[in-house]
């Protein structure tokens, strides 16, 4: 993954997911576009030059070279070098040593570039002192991280990581967010890079907590971006592609086309990863395309190559990987880039041994085994270096704060002597107070123990109805029908009615009987919320298959009024809620509904969005009601118990369930009504969000 650098926030072009011709078009297209950046500073330089008062040594000529410059990298690196030396130049003859910095800086950068770290390092240290010694932040801070690349890049880890922790503490001072975002995130790449994935995703929590605040989306993606390939590598594919495909989203917005450049390249490698041949091919494909229309970045072209090259190599197309692996070995050895000459090799290694020709293969695998012992080795020791680094650096601070509060200390002692009588007094004036506390503590404490008190005895009043609603309802509406089934089966073991007339009573105790089962489970639920037994589990729900369900239970009994029930459900409604909860709201809603509408009656079921939520309507042509009951229907307190057009018998607790089970699910119930026209109930729940969508 790369590090991040703050001359790469460059807006620049977007590429759609579109074929492979019209990708060309596009990329044609946008590369244009991402030039207004650089035309713009072109434009006003070519009219700055233009005035009668024009002079090229004036700091703001040499600014707008300086931007110019930057504004070339990974796109002409010859332009940026070539400007670089003129800021230089101007800078020099008239001592502007903010020019200075930035052209030392760009001529850095263009050496790091070129993979000549040596030239490049004293480069970035030149240009560090300068910026110490005028104040200037800002520059310091991207030169720490431009030279800190370079010792990543050597493999010295340890003094890579020792920079990044400095320039954090420069950036918390000159509060600087984005450098702390950028910083950070280069510290989490040296910890990917040596596999460290705990450490890793450490500093990558610190990151997005940063970026939340910067609040820029396009240094999110980057970051998403750098994730994706190490969820990549930690083989957490399915979090790698959410990372990268979030990422690409955003770079092919805004056009940043280096880094969409660099993404195209992760997703193929997820693809890789997974032998997905064809897939990885089309997105290196898209990443090429980039590179060769106007991109100069050596570095990462060297892992495009290989990775192409290992797509061919596993599509058998072993003359393409030969070709790529090579171009990859070439530019690795030009750069000096020890990974990628590893990786290139390797690559070589495997397609000579595909075709047989076992003494190139040899080679290959010499090179490649010496690399990797070298690298691993150095590898081992700068992990151990980067904690070792990380605790020092971290014990030196703590030495820096001891000293700084040791020589507060001593200059306290001075003012001690003054202090001394301040203190007599104050310890007059706490013995005065201290009873005073002492006493308001108490007061405290004796309010505190009667307020729990009184929340106590709340609560066992509570419980104490709920006892006694329970034993009502079971003593009332329970026994009635019970009883009633007794003496029935009684008369017949008694042989006091015959079989004929048993049978006859059959519809009747099927009717006793499902209303009993109706109540006890009203009855169980309702217990249950009121002791805090039951807990709430929402997950994705269907509301056309719970309402679909309780039509087809209740379809008995309201066929047996010649009731029509419709329902009137937009395609498919998603819910976010706990199905037994909004199965219990359905089933009372469409029982009171059927119970109170006459004979050959009609309710209907519909449901509409509104602001996130499902608002679902049961509405029959029954009875209705009139205000006063619909102001107690929902009332903790009302036991309103009714019967239905056709005496059906209810325990009053239907509604009142209905609307524990709604707050518990984050909604709301309510009821319209007109006497002898019908109701309509309402009530909302959460709408589910939709699932991800994968991009390919």
């Amino acid at each position: 993954m790369p590090h991040k650098n703050i001359n790469l926030i460059l807006h620049k072009f977007q590429l759609g997911k579109v074929s492979f011709l019209l990708g060309m078009l596009l990329i044609s297209v946008s590369l244009q576009s991402q030039l207004t950046k650089k035309d713009s500073l072109a434009f006003k330089l070519k009219r700055l030059e233009s005035t009668s008062r024009f002079n090229p040594k004036d700091t703001t000529h040499i600014n707008l070279l300086s931007n110019l410059a930057f504004s070339y990298r990974f796109i002409n690196n010859d332009s940026l070098h070539s400007i670089s030396k003129r800021v230089l130049k101007f800078s020099t003859e008239i001592e502007y040593t903010g020019g200075i910095i930035r052209a030392l800086s760009g001529l850095a950068n263009y050496n790091s570039d070129q993979g000549n770290r040596e030239k490049s390092m004293a480069l970035f240290k030149e240009a560090l002192i300068l910026s110490e010694e005028i104040g200037d932040e800002l520059a310091e801070l991207d030169i720490i991280n431009g030279l800190a690349h370079d010792y990543s890049y050597e493999g010295n880890y340890a003094e890579a990581l020792n920079l990044y922790l400095k320039g954090i503490d420069v950036a918390r001072k000159a509060k600087c967010n984005t450098m702390l975002s950028i910083l950070n995130e280069n510290i989490a790449s040296l910890y990917a890079d040596q596999k460290d994935y705990k450490n890793a995703l450490i500093f990558y929590d610190t990151v997005q907590k940063i970026n939340r605040k910067i609040g820029d989306e396009i240094i999110d993606a980057e970051t998403s971006s750098n994730m994706a390939s190490l969820y990549k590598d930690a083989k957490d594919f399915d979090l790698a592609m959410f990372n990268i495909n979030k990422s690409i989203n955003t770079f092919e917005k805004n056009k940043v086309y280096d880094w969409l450049a660099y993404a195209y390249e992760v997703k193929g490698s997820i693809y890789l990863e997974q032998e997905k041949y064809q897939w990885a091919l089309y997105w290196y494909d898209q990443s090429n395309m980039l590179h060769n229309q106007q991109l100069d970045d050596d570095r990462e072209k060297i892992n495009l190559m290989n990775g192409m090259a290992k797509v061919y190599l596993g599509l058998g197309r072993d003359s393409l990987s030969m070709k790529y692996a090579n171009e990859g070995l070439e530019l690795s050895n030009k750069i000096q880039s020890l990974q990628g000459q590893i990786d290139c090799s390797e690559t070589l290694y495997k397609v000579h041994k595909n075709k047989a020709e076992h003494v190139a293969a040899l080679n290959y695998l010499e090179s490649f085994k010496s690399l990797s012992d070298s690298l691993f080795r150095d590898k081992n020791k700068q992990s151990l270096s980067l904690l070792e680094t990380k605790l020092e650096y971290e014990l030196e601070k703590q030495e820096l704060i001891k000293s700084n509060k040791m020589a507060l200390a001593k200059q306290r002692n001075y003012i001690y002597f003054s202090v001394i009588i301040l203190l007599i007094l104050s310890i007059i004036t706490f013995v005065i107070r201290r009873s005073e506390k002492i006493q308001k503590k108490l007061n405290i404490e004796l309010q505190e123990k009667t307020q729990a008190v009184t929340e106590r005895e709340s609560q066992l009043n509570e419980v104490n109805k709920t006892k006694t609603k329970l034993f009502s309802i079971i003593g009332h509406d329970l026994r009635g029908p019970i009883g009633a089934l007794h003496g029935l089966l009684k008369l017949y073991t008694d042989g006091e009615v015959d079989k004929n007339e048993f049978v006859s009573f059959i519809p009747k105790l099927k009717a006793d009987v499902e209303n009993i089962s109706f109540a006890l489970n009203n009855l169980l639920s309702w217990g249950q919320t009121q002791l805090n037994g039951v807990v709430t589990k929402p997950k994705r729900v269907s509301l056309d298959n719970l309402v679909n369900i309780n039509i087809q239970l209740l379809s008995e009994i309201a066929s047996g009024k010649s009731i029509k029930i419709i329902n009137q459900l937009p395609e498919n409604p998603q819910i976010w809620a706990d199905q037994n909860q909004i199965d219990i709201v359905i089933r009372n809603l469409l029982s009171n509904a059927i119970k109170f509408t006459p004979d050959n009656g009609l309710i209907t079921i519909e449901a509409e969005e509104k602001a996130g939520m499902w608002q679902v309507m049961v509405k029959d042509t029954g009875i209705g009601m009139n205000k006063e009951i619909q102001k107690k229907i929902f009332e903790d307190s009302s036991n309103i118990t009714t019967y239905g057009t056709n005496n059906e018998r209810g325990t009053g607790l239907g509604l009142s369930l209905c609307k524990e089970m709604i707050l518990k699910n984050k909604g709301k119930i309510w009821v319209e009504s007109v006497p002898r026209k019908g109701t309509s109930f309402f009530f909302t729940v959460p709408q589910a969000q939709k699932r991800y969508q994968q991009a390919s």
